[in-house]
């Protein structure tokens, strides 16, 4: 096999966890080839990966077949001539550009409806005991069943200083003060994230204990509003979200002394530039989609409610995040900066 296409996931935490996927096929494939497709929001991630040559970027409508412009993307495809296709969503859809392309073999996890679409079938977890997803991901490099190595590759990105300094620049942030990002979304659901508030009284008590730090939070628009009310109550704090490209936030994450963040794709990407970072946790579960860094130390409470995977707190208090005190989070970082 001398070439191989990756239909990406649709998220940057999970391709982030797809990462050493790739790194066990270039492994056991040296002269492979890997391409990918994925939606324009993940690309900048996978353009920095050195495992992927080229990625396709894609703007189809979420959960819209659009079979006729997934035709019209697949002819383009046909003349590379690949020999395998990957696909790590689940959906049928995203299985139906290697089909259409006539990709020969095409891997993927029994899924919805694809079974005439792929050739090379996993059979999917239990639900119940949800395994880690990098290891979800790295099970599609070999035979089904087939054990894995221990351990496994860790994500890796890598941002050159030049960049780090320009984005600084960029954005009127000195070079010399100590960095701190908040990342305060989360795409999924109000279940995934931190309180407001708690971020807000963070940052007092990180202004209180560190003066000459600079605080920013980062994400796209849809957080500027939660960033705001941080902002509004504590005033060091800068309020960047949707002002960044993901290029730029990511040289930003590079540079920071630490990182504060939700389960989100910002912290996969911390993670994945060893950041120290701290990663808060509330309806999701550490043990299935963890920070993948010896450098990240997970906030968890793991109360008898969590994990329950709801997009909003389905018994309404939210205390799986509420209950995370700032005081317990600054601790933790206080340790870190140390």
């Amino acid at each position: 096999m001398n070439r191989a296409l990756i239909i990406a996931p649709n998220w940057i935490g999970d391709a982030l966890m797809a990462q050493p996927f790739f790194t066990l096929l270039k492994t056991r494939y040296p002269r492979l080839r890997l391409d990918a497709i994925a939606p324009r929001w993940v690309a900048p991630v996978l353009e920095r990966m050195p495992e992927i040559e080229t990625v396709y970027l894609t703007d189809f409508a979420r959960r819209k077949l659009q079979l006729w412009r997934r035709w019209q993307t697949a002819q383009r495809l046909r003349a590379a001539k690949y020999a395998a296709a990957y696909i790590l969503p689940n959906s049928a859809k995203s299985a139906v550009i290697p089909w259409f392309a006539g990709i020969g073999l095409r891997i993927g996890y029994h899924g919805e409806h694809r079974h005439g679409l792929l050739n090379s079938r996993h059979p999917n977890p239990c639900k119940k005991e949800r395994p880690p997803m990098v290891r979800r991901y790295a099970a599609l490099a070999y035979a089904p069943g087939a054990p894995l190595p221990d351990p496994l590759p860790a994500p890796r990105l890598e941002i050159a200083f030049d960049e780090q300094t320009q984005v600084l620049a960029r954005f009127s942030l000195e070079a010399q003060a100590p960095l701190i990002v908040f990342c305060p979304g989360a795409e999924y659901g109000p279940a995934k994230r931190w309180p407001a508030e708690h971020f807000a009284m963070l940052a007092q008590r990180i202004a209180q204990a560190f003066p000459t730090t600079c605080i920013v939070a980062l994400g796209s628009s849809k957080d500027a509003p939660l960033a705001q009310a941080i902002a509004e109550r504590a005033p060091r704090v800068r309020n960047l979200c949707g002002h960044t490209s993901l290029d730029e936030a990511c040289a930003l994450i590079a540079y920071a002394s630490a990182v504060i963040s939700n389960d989100s794709g910002l912290m996969h990407i911390a993670a994945a530039l060893r950041r120290p970072l701290l990663a808060l946790y509330g309806s999701s579960d550490p043990r299935h989609t963890p920070p993948l860094s010896n450098t990240a130390r997970v906030q968890w409470l793991q109360l008898e409610c969590s994990p329950c995977f709801a997009r909003e707190c389905p018994l309404g208090h939210l205390n799986c995040l509420r209950e995370l005190r700032p005081e317990q989070v600054f601790e933790s970082l206080h340790d870190m900066l140390r």
